[in-house]
């Protein structure tokens, strides 16, 4: 039986001021775009060492987000979904008793790159341009194949991914066939937990606080309501069913871009969005005791540093797009007002500047890592979070004669982008056998060290720490300077979003399997890997109390992190 829902959301009410200007809105009655097939792939060793072995049991297929309909007297079966440009057939099998078992198929994003992703040749050596093209975009929708056997029943080696906290009755194109199961305790400890950090506006949910600790006297900024730090929380209400307090967060953001932002008599661009925000309860004029709420944002101008969130608005646009692909609710990204969010963001990103280089030129601490760590340049997670943007701005934007330069940029930056970080970024053992050789102060246009590095920068570590069949990408790159860190968000970010090519999502994944001790160890997931210690931590980070070694941003755990890992798998 094949059948859909979609999740009923509720349009903020309009009985609370809100202190920003707001736009008048309309909604376009696009059909959602038609494109290609999914593509599927478990042959991850990393997916296996997540979860080593899992009993499958077989039973009919039901596919998240997707119609779906299965012949049981088929002996093999199609994958598709109108967002990709592949089609993979896949066979079931027999069991030792005549049950039917199947093997449990888990979509793999570096699958195959060429034609799913804006990208360049696999040779990411390949000097000439001529060789980028762009195929497809980023229409992703989480896909979960789950089969439940009926009778016999084997042990597989291999990944079994069932999310307990998707609702099968909201879900887009879902099959209504409920599936009956024993919530844990510890799940339902963690919905508590999430549920008690929400905060309402006006009667509304508009997010979750960053951090809710009842006995925090001083809480800082951590009880305000970030941007970034609400994404992982809001997948977990969008695979729940529960949409109104993601379109409301989208929306109420929204109209705090539009707020002036001035630091020491200076207005940064348009388009910037706030890092936080919080809700705030003032004294109606008058003096008669009534009291109202308005949104208090933080745009930079009371941050550590003063540092604006070029990440924030990044993110706006990823989890817009996740928020259409998985309620269906496409309206909401065609509305006049959302749309000019998403240029205004845009064209802060491509404005022209004195850089040479595709990749986004940002000061340290403006993104997750907050404080002075040596990320200022082009650190590799807002180049990662900056391809996924654009990539979902392309599938969202309308096109028309207002947006067709601007989508005709987005083309142009992604394949620039992309063949930048391919080829500048990646690093292994052949890699590292190549700046060894490298020659220096090349005056030349077809020079191979084309940014000076010195071979005197690879650090020690390295060459120990690096395995065989794996790399990674490296944190940053400018003129002279390769900072050969492992950041974790930046990695699993550029698999994510297609940005390496599938080679290089194969050998990150590689990396972390064979690092899995330095990298994950007891208390998951370290923020980046080696800590900077001793005099390169004084002058790196200025003596910072808060990163010191191993701590916070400094090579510290970050369990949150992980949401990124079950990303992979979910998509």
């Amino acid at each position: 039986m094949n059948s859909s829902g979609y999740i009923g959301i509720t349009t903020m009410k309009p009985y609370c001021r809100v202190l920003t200007s707001c736009r008048n809105s309309s909604i376009f009655k696009f059909p959602p775009s038609k494109s290609n097939h999914f593509i599927v792939d478990n042959s991850s060793k990393f997916q296996s060492k997540l979860t080593h072995s899992r009993r499958f049991h077989c039973c009919s297929a039901q596919i998240l987000g997707k119609k779906c309909g299965i012949n049981s007297n088929r002996r093999t079966f199609r994958l598709s979904d109108p967002n990709w440009g592949q089609i993979r057939v896949y066979r079931s099998c027999s069991g030792a008793h005549g049950g039917r078992r199947g093997v449990l198929v888990i979509s793999n994003v570096a699958s195959d790159f060429r034609k799913h992703s804006t990208s360049v040749e696999s040779h990411v050596n390949e000097k000439g341009f001529e060789s980028i093209y762009i195929n497809g975009g980023l229409n992703v929708k989480p896909l979960v194949i789950e089969r439940i056997e009926r009778g016999h029943v084997e042990e597989e080696s291999g990944l079994e991914f069932k999310d307990p906290g998707v609702n099968f009755d909201h879900s887009e194109g879902l099959n209504k066939e409920k599936v009956e199961r024993e919530v844990p305790e510890i799940e339902k400890e963690a919905w508590r937990l999430l549920r008690s950090a929400v905060v309402d506006y006006c009667g509304n949910p508009v997010g979750t606080v960053a951090a809710n600790d009842p006995g925090d006297k001083q809480p800082l900024n951590y009880d305000q309501v970030f941007i970034r730090d609400f994404v992982p929380s809001a997948l977990a209400f969008l695979l729940k069913g529960e949409g109104e307090i993601v379109k409301n967060f989208l929306l109420h953001t929204l109209q705090l871009q539009s707020w002036e932002k001035t630091v020491d008599c200076y207005s940064p661009g348009q388009g910037l969005m706030p890092a936080s925000f919080k809700v705030r309860t003032v004294p109606l004029d008058g003096g008669n005791g009534a009291f109202e709420e308005v949104l208090d944002p933080d745009f930079g101008e009371s941050a550590i540093g003063r540092v604006a969130p070029v990440d924030s608005g990044l993110w706006w646009i990823i989890l817009l797009r996740a928020y259409g692909k998985i309620t269906g609710d496409y309206a909401l990204q065609e509305r006049v007002d959302v749309q000019t969010g998403i240029r205004l963001i845009l064209n802060l990103c491509l404005t022209d500047g004195f850089d040479m280089f595709p990749s986004l030129l940002v000061t340290d601490g403006s993104c997750m890592i907050d404080r002075r760590m040596g990320i200022h340049g082009h650190p590799l997670e807002i180049q990662a979070l900056f391809y996924s943007a654009l990539r979902c701005s392309r599938e969202m934007l309308t096109v028309n004669d207002g947006t067709k330069n601007l989508v005709r940029a987005i083309n142009n930056r992604l394949s620039a982008l992309s063949f930048h970080i391919r080829e500048y970024y990646w690093v292994d053992m052949k890699k590292i056998n190549e700046i060894y050789r490298y020659k220096t102060e090349e005056y030349s246009t077809d020079a191979i060290n084309k940014f000076n590095i010195y071979p005197d920068q690879i650090p020690t570590w390295l060459v120990d720490w690096i395995p065989d069949q794996g790399g990674y990408l490296i944190g940053n790159l400018q003129p002279a300077h390769m900072d050969f860190r492992f950041f974790t968000l930046g990695n699993l970010w550029s698999i994510i979003s297609s940005l390496g090519t599938a080679k290089q999502n194969e050998g990150i994944l590689n990396l972390i399997e064979a690092k899995w001790d330095d990298l994950v160890a007891h208390m998951p997931l370290k923020i980046c890997y080696p800590a900077l210690e001793n005099e390169e931590w004084r002058i790196i980070t200025g003596s910072d109390p808060k990163n010191t070694p191993w701590s916070y941003h400094n090579g510290g755990s970050w369990p949150t992190l992980l949401w990124q890992v079950k990303f992979l798998v979910i998509i």
